[in-house]
């Protein structure tokens, strides 16, 4: 029962991060955001990790992972996942990041012996591009070149989190997690805060209103923090596969919280692009069922949440 508390409300803090997202961006320009998102985490998560006495890596090569992975999954993909959010609403921003498991299938392949492409997975994966391509369909004629740039963006953070995932599968399944989830941010947060302080202005002057420091804060403490706590706990007290699910959850309740609390509309197009997306991803998880043993004895990896 505790198991399934915490999955529950893992599920709503993921499924809520996108609408914090969208809130600070009222106010704050997004490389800089998101870079000072991971400044404070990874000060957080380095302080729990001294505090616990766990080891840091000593090979060159897992730093070398772990620097990689944070540039694909917090530079790349957190960049990429705010300044598209500029354009496009919470809820469908959430919609198109979990296409995620689509890109790594294919990526697996090249990796990873025992995850080979085939058939049905080719199938799985056209039906998921099929979902994307119904929800672009709409994009250019609702909110312009912005709303289709910004989708565009969503994709190309999907794809950047998959490759993190399956790099972190394919040579980091040694490495702590709490120390693989500071160290990629630690990796990650320099390169957005560069480009944020370029071309966005100084941190200190921006427009730093209290909803801003709001979402902030609940992004840092209860999107990061809270959340990688919860899902490293999580993954040694239930069934790997089942965890996996959280993300056919998180993008419905991110697009129920941006209709109630910022009146984003649901077209058509819409609900059917995420009705396949989030079945692709259903069959996914299930076929993976079959290798729950198999799964169950590598380490976690990590997911792609807002």
């Amino acid at each position: 029962m505790k198991a399934r508390i915490v999955w529950l409300i893992l599920c709503c803090i993921w499924g809520s991060t996108w609408l914090f997202i969208k809130l600070g961006l009222n106010d704050l320009p997004p490389f800089t955001f998101a870079g000072i998102r991971f400044v404070f985490a990874s000060g957080i998560l380095i302080a729990i990790i001294l505090a616990r006495g766990v080891r840091w890596p000593r090979k060159r090569n897992e730093w070398l992972v772990i620097a990689v992975v944070g540039l694909l999954q917090f530079s790349l993909n957190y960049g990429l996942v705010f300044w598209g959010e500029q354009h496009i609403s919470s809820g469908l921003a959430a919609v198109l990041q979990s296409t995620f498991p689509a890109f790594g299938l294919v990526l697996a392949h090249f990796y990873l012996p025992d995850e080979r492409i085939t058939a049905k997975r080719i199938i799985g994966v056209a039906m998921g591009f099929v979902g994307v391509a119904i929800v672009f369909s709409h994009q250019l004629t609702i909110a312009g070149k912005g709303a289709l740039l910004g989708s565009i963006a969503l994709v190309m953070s999907a794809f950047c989190g998959s490759y993190g995932n399956v790099l972190v599968k394919a040579y980091g399944t040694q490495i702590e997690p709490f120390v693989l989830a500071a160290g990629q941010m630690v990796c990650g947060f320099p390169p957005l805060l560069a480009l944020g302080i370029a071309t966005e202005g100084n941190p200190f002057r921006l427009h730093w209103t209290s909803n801003a420091i709001l979402a902030l804060a609940y992004l840092v403490i209860v999107g990061s923090v809270i959340a990688f706590t919860l899902f490293y706990w999580l993954v040694r007290h239930m069934d790997v596969t089942n965890t996996m699910l959280i993300s056919l959850v998180t993008p419905v309740i991110a697009v129920l919280l941006g209709m109630i609390v910022l009146h984003e509309r649901l077209n058509w197009r819409l609900f059917a692009g995420t009705a396949i997306i989030i079945s692709v991803i259903g069959l996914i998880v299930l076929r993976k069922r079959q290798k729950t043993v198999a799964i169950e004895e590598e380490e976690p990896e990590m997911m792609a949440v807002g």
